[in-house]
């Protein structure tokens, strides 16, 4: 009797660990796909920021290396830059099958200024930077919003790049210089808050048209095929996350994705300058030409599959005409 309640009080807790063992097992068997699902898609838009971040170590390293071989030469940073750029090409190429139509309708000289629409993740922007520098020896001039220049760890990367405030006195001035320079009238809200319709979020802005006026520069409509289905901000709590981003100006929303799309950049045909425009009329018509561009080239709603399948029919026609 003494016996048998010895085993039973030993036995019992083994026997219940076991069960409490394959129980957890069983569950992990059943959520494990969903975990390295959701795994998967936050950690992906994390592998562009590393991207981001490894520039900008490479900037700093350059740049030190350069100082003490040439000591202080006059531009420390366009070998910096291009070979930055080779680097974007190639992940561009490999991830997203990246491709560009219209290049040629950027000049070779003078003021230009390219309007594009806003992704969630403004990747392909830094893809047509690099295509620009490589093909057509022009550097884009980039303007951001003041929280940019906040985070840490970009500081040398923000200078190679010589990124400044996007104020209309900065824009103008690099117009004025003859450069090539690119604007989002959308910004970090047409970023967050569009949606896989890619809506144009521009209110009344169009500051950019009389900047133009007044430079007479070249203006070229941008718009990137499947560039919000690469990444996707979370829709989840969008009101409450836009309310606070009109107070606060910080862009909180989360983002997933960075999804293996295929990502073809379209450049509009140049709208010149014209001294008998105003404004008004130049704001609206730009918004048009992007407005068309999206609605010749995008899907709409984006869907994230359709988008992966056509990248893999790319491919798989590039190998065939490969092989032939």
């Amino acid at each position: 009797m003494v016996y048998n309640q010895i085993v039973y009080y030993i036995l019992t807790p083994l026997e219940q660990s076991n069960f409490d063992l394959i129980y957890l097992e069983w569950l992990w068997a059943l959520f494990k796909p969903v975990c390295f699902l959701l795994l998967t898609l936050f950690l992906l838009p994390s592998t562009i920021l590393l991207f981001v971040y490894g520039s900008s170590l490479f900037c700093l390293v350059y740049k030190h290396w350069n100082r003490l071989k040439t000591a202080y030469s006059n531009d420390i940073w366009n070998g910096a830059v291009k070979s930055l750029a080779i680097l974007w090409e190639l992940q561009a190429t490999i991830w997203h099958g990246y491709e560009v139509e219209g290049l040629e309708n950027i000049p070779t000289n003078g003021p230009v200024l390219i309007i594009f629409y806003h992704a969630a993740l403004p990747i392909d922007f830094y893809y047509l930077f690099a295509k620009v520098w490589l093909y057509r020896n022009r550097r884009v001039r980039v303007v951001a919003d003041k929280f940019v220049f906040k985070i840490p760890g970009l500081g040398t990367l923000i200078e190679a790049l010589e990124i400044q405030p996007s104020t209309s006195a900065v824009c103008k001035s690099m117009l004025d210089e003859g450069h090539v320079l690119a604007i989002s009238p959308g910004g970090v809200r047409e970023a967050l808050f569009s949606d896989h319709n890619y809506r144009l979020i521009w209110k009344q802005r169009r500051g950019f048209a009389k900047i133009a006026i007044e430079s007479k520069a070249t203006i070229i409509p941008m718009f990137t095929k499947n560039c919000r289905e690469a990444v996707r901000s979370m829709k989840f709590g969008r009101r409450f996350l836009r309310y606070i981003y009109e107070k606060t100006r910080l862009p909180i929303v989360p983002l997933y994705g960075m999804f293996p799309v295929k990502m073809i950049t379209y450049l509009g045909k140049p709208i010149s300058y014209d001294p008998d425009t105003t404004a008004e009329v130049l704001a609206g018509h730009v918004k048009k030409e992007i407005e068309l561009l999206i609605e010749n080239h995008q899907r709409r709603p984006g869907s994230i599959t359709e988008a992966i399948l056509e990248r893999l029919s790319c491919f798989s026609k590039k190998r065939t005409e490969t092989k032939e």
